[in-house]
């Protein structure tokens, strides 16, 4: 019998364990908050990008690849970019495109594939307007004499549910300034009047531009409708972002936004959250330089989504040992049909429960050892290799040829060709053949200094760089 799915995800709204139930049995909606474009993207960004990418995966894993629509939105207007654009002396225009051609560049290098939509927001400003304009009119927002547009939190009773804040207790440690216009210190801004020097539009009160959460209440609502199933981000978004988009969506909309609000853990360096205020991040290019990039993927899929993740040479160094050992039991094997055994199961298993991919890939290494056994048996490889490939792909590993990887250098490190370590690998065949042990054992040595495995074996001597 055909497994049957059940799937369960960790609901932050509510921070329960809760059966998937689509609104749409016929269709899945996903929303997740994705990049300020004006540097290049982190290991944190990494993350978000990768979490979600074997989400969506998974998802039309379950409910087939047309039943899933993935958004992934690119803020393209805010302090930060105007700040930065005029920092370099740039248009914000040139520089945005500049790091949304970069950010895809480093996505699709992590094997992560394009969502269904980018939406941006410079390109929803209709949306973006008309969104405020039913605020104002529904009561929940109001024009300072500022020439801001603020929204009002008194009025949203709800608010708080995402983040379990309490709305008294965040006006106690807040202080407002004795020129501030905003009626309550928690009131947020969702349309800015127009600095000198800033980017602007025109609106009903006066030229302009948007304030951060009203971007993605917006861009959300517009492509997946007024309530969807799932919106995703990094655990730093809950609040205030998300919780002002359930507010700014709800009050404009009058109903349920979203059902399952989904959020994954922080990187951290020594214990510390990785940011750019305590200069501790590493730029997705810069790994790059030292790390394959599914080196980099299995890292980040080796702990559970929502567990802290803590980024360290010796942590990628781990996650290409065992990445070496699942493409080493794939090595001179044809797989045959995918078929869902046992293990299969287990897999399945451990990503509907909350999509936990450092079960998942335990089952991977139960495949491999299986696989191993049957390769020194002599035994009918096909059908297990084809298992461990499929599984693997759902969490977009192991898709290379097992050479291409074990034999793969990264992009601009230093070290011997391909050529040039297949001369020296028969100059000590060679030798052995002549009896030369002393020469045989410098050479493997000399092999080995440069980062280069051998294994010698019946037919012949390998190697794989380590």
């Amino acid at each position: 019998m055909a497994y049957r799915h059940q799937l369960k995800v960790h609901n932050n709204l509510g921070k329960r364990l809760e059966p998937f139930v689509p609104i749409d049995p016929q269709r899945v909606r996903m929303y997740v908050c994705g990049m300020t474009v004006y540097d290049y993207c982190h290991i944190g960004h990494a993350r978000v990008l990768v979490v979600f990418d074997v989400i969506q995966r998974y998802l039309r894993r379950i409910y087939g690849s047309p039943a899933v629509t993935y958004i992934r939105n690119i803020t393209d207007i805010d302090d930060k970019i105007i700040q930065r654009a005029n920092d370099n002396g740039e248009d914000f225009n040139d520089l945005t495109a500049r790091f949304i051609a970069a950010m895809h560049e480093d996505a699709a290098q992590l094997g992560v594939e394009p969502p269904d939509e980018e939406p941006r927001a410079t390109l929803h400003m209709a949306e973006i307007l008309a969104m405020i304009e039913r605020l104002i009119a529904n009561g929940y927002a109001y024009a300072a004499s500022n020439g801001d547009v603020y929204y009002d939190v008194s009025r949203f009773e709800g608010y708080g549910k995402l983040s379990g804040k309490n709305p008294d207790d965040l006006r106690a440690g807040e202080r407002v300034a004795v020129d501030e216009a905003k009626d309550d210190p928690l009131d947020f801004v969702l349309w800015k009047a127009v600095k000198p020097g800033e980017p602007c539009w025109a609106s009903p009160w006066g030229n302009g531009r948007p304030g951060w959460h009203i971007e993605c209440s917006a861009m959300s609502t517009n492509a997946l409708g007024n309530h969807f199933d799932i919106h995703g981000g990094g655990l730093d978004l809950q609040f205030p972002h998300h919780e002002n988009e359930i507010a700014q969506s709800e009050g404009a909309c009058g109903c349920q936004f979203v059902n399952y609000w989904l959020h994954n853990g922080f990187v951290r360096v020594d214990n510390e959250k990785m940011s750019k205020s305590l200069g501790n991040f590493f730029t997705i290019r810069e790994v790059l330089k030292r790390y394959d990039p599914e080196v980099i993927r299995y890292f980040i899929l080796s702990s559970h989504y929502r567990s802290p993740l803590n980024y360290s040479d010796q942590h990628l160094d781990s996650a290409r040992a065992a990445l070496t050992t699942l493409y080493t039991a794939l090595r001179d094997v044809e797989p045959g049909a995918a078929g869902e055994g046992e293990q299969s199961e287990r897999f399945f298993r451990a990503m509907d429960d909350d999509f936990n991919t450092a079960e998942a890939l335990a089952v991977l290494f139960e495949l491999a050892r299986e696989l191993n056994r049957l390769k020194a048996a002599g035994g009918d490889t096909a059908a297990v290799a084809a298992e461990l490939r499929a599984l693997a792909g759902m969490l977009g590993l192991l898709q290379r040829e097992p050479e291409a990887f074990l034999k793969g250098t990264v992009a601009g490190s230093e070290g011997p060709d391909d050529a040039a370590i297949d001369a020296m690998v028969a100059a000590r065949v060679v030798a052995k053949q002549e009896k030369s042990w002393a020469e045989a054992d410098r050479i493997r040595d000399a092999l080995k200094a440069l980062g280069v495995a051998l294994e010698d074996g019946a037919g012949g001597t390998r190697w794989r760089r380590e």
